[in-house]
Parts: C-alpha cells; structure tokens; sequence
C-alpha cells in the first residue's frame, strides 16, 4: 500500500469524500483528531463507516493510546466492524504491540473473526521513550505489518519549538525517521512516512514522497484527499527503475548459480536482485 489518509472518526462527510479517492486504505481515527468530550460519540459514527467502506480500500483505525484507558472501550466499538487494521499511537517497543495483539486475540475470538487477521501499524516515534525503543522490535507479534514514524507529538516531547524549517526536518527528526526506516527493515514490516502538514504545497510533497521511496519507505501517511495522488505516483517505481529491474532479474535467471552477474559494466549481487524483486511486485499489485 502507497496512502494511508487520515480522516477524523467522527465526520462522515469527509469519510465520504475520503472514500472517492485513489488512496490504499483510510486510517479513521479516534486520537487526535476528536476532541476529549466526542470521544464516546466518534467510536459509534466510526462503527458505522466500517459497514459502509469502499471495498478497494483498507480500513484502520487510530485507537488512542494504551495510556489513556480508552484502547478498549475503542476496541469494544470497532472491532466488530472487522477493520483490516489497527493503528497503535505512542507505541514504545514489543511490549506495547503485545499488549495490543492480546487485546485483538480476545476480540477476534468473540466476533468470530479468523485469528490473526487484525494487522497492527504503530506509530513508533511520538515521544522521546518510544525513540530510544525503536531497536525494540525484536518478538513483537506477527500482527504487527508497518511502523509509521511522527514529528508533530515528538516535538512536543522534546520541548521543540519547530520540527522542520523550510520543509526541511530538523536533526532530532530526521534521526527519529531514519531509526523507525531502519527498526522496521531489520524486523521485516513495512516503513510508513510522516504526513506532510503543508496541505497547498504539492510540490513539496512530492519531493519528500519520491525521497522517501527511495530512501527504503514503502508507504506515506497524508491528511488531505488532494495528496493522495501526489504519494500515490511517487511510490511508484519509474519506468527506469523497472527496466533495470527487469534486466537483473532476468540475468540471474539466466544464471541461476550465481551469486554474482555483470550488467552493463556493474557488478550485481543477490542483495540488488531482492531489490528488484520488490520493485516488480509493487508493480504487479497495481497493475
């Protein structure tokens, strides 16, 4: 999956226009986005998107936060309404998926839902714990299939007072993205990007999007409709980058026992061959 679009839990009118668009799955959201005293209302408007989701979209749901006490109680209300997933905010480490996937076994059960299916995305930055946690990964249930990183909630963790400058993330920033990128690589779940908070700079997130895919990021999170297509065409390998792909692939099946193969001068190994692999599946599912 490319997009992931947030849309407030409790605004049916842009989960309508929401669903009218290209992006891979909704992220409805119960945390940020609803203010404290709508809290219980939102989880009943978001039971009822689920029974009326676009079927070529993904639906997750942004529970709030283990600390809260209120991760059940938004359990209780959605996952009858089978989402695809669940988005874990202020994730710090194994312990906190665990924590969850213990939840998702007790709901699955009693839906009758297939053990296992729930998928769990965690946003893996929020605070300056959860950084220090991102190596922490090792054992975290097998629902557990992206990491997503964030720079609004960090900010306010580490007492900054801007968290990029001219588009561009300040250090701290760019090491919380760059430990979840790599957190995510080294336990083989997908690397979600940030949102970009500037709504009308199209150019500017395509920019990041594109950097983001090449940098390993296999997804990005977006707040507004109009960036979906934007992420959507980033993500997508060039017609270059399929060529190239399509020519290492073709030249180690052509010699199957080697571990090593010669292309136009350069000298490839098996480490390029997985890279083409999944440039050409992602260009398969889209197809």
């Amino acid at each position: 999956m490319r997009s992931f679009l947030f849309v407030p839990g409790d605004s049916v009118r842009k989960f309508d226009s929401a669903k009218k668009t290209a992006a891979d799955a909704l992220i409805l959201d119960l945390e940020d986005s609803i203010a404290p005293d709508q809290k219980v209302t939102a989880r009943g408007i978001t039971r009822e998107m689920l029974d009326a989701r676009n079927p070529a979209q993904k639906i997750y749901i942004r529970v709030n936060a283990l600390d809260t006490g209120m991760t059940l109680g938004d359990l209780a209300a959605v996952m009858p309404g089978r989402p695809d997933g669940i988005v874990l905010p202020k994730c710090a480490g194994a312990a906190d998926v665990n924590h969850l996937a213990l939840y998702l076994d007790a709901f699955e059960a009693a839906s009758g839902t297939e053990q296992g299916t729930t998928r769990i995305v965690v946003v893996a930055t929020e605070t300056a714990r959860a950084v220090t946690k991102l190596l922490d990964f090792e054992g975290a249930s097998l629902r557990l299939w992206g990491m997503m990183w964030g720079a609004e909630d960090l900010a306010a963790s580490l007492g900054a007072s801007r968290n990029r400058t001219n588009g561009r993330f300040h250090g701290p920033f760019l090491l919380a993205r760059d430990l979840c990128l790599i957190s995510a690589a080294a336990i083989g779940v997908v690397a979600i990007d940030t949102i970009a908070t500037d709504i009308d700079d199209l150019a500017g997130l395509k920019e990041e999007a594109i950097a983001a895919r090449q940098d390993g990021f296999l997804s990005k999170a977006v707040i507004h409709p109009k960036h979906v297509d934007v992420v959507n065409a980033a993500f997508m390998p060039t017609e270059e980058e399929i060529a190239w792909s399509q020519k290492i692939v073709k030249a180690f099946d052509d010699n199957p026992n080697s571990g090593v193969v010669k292309i136009d001068g350069k000298m490839i190994d098996k480490p390029h061959l997985r890279a083409a692999v999944k440039i050409l599946a992602l260009v398969e599912t889209k197809r």
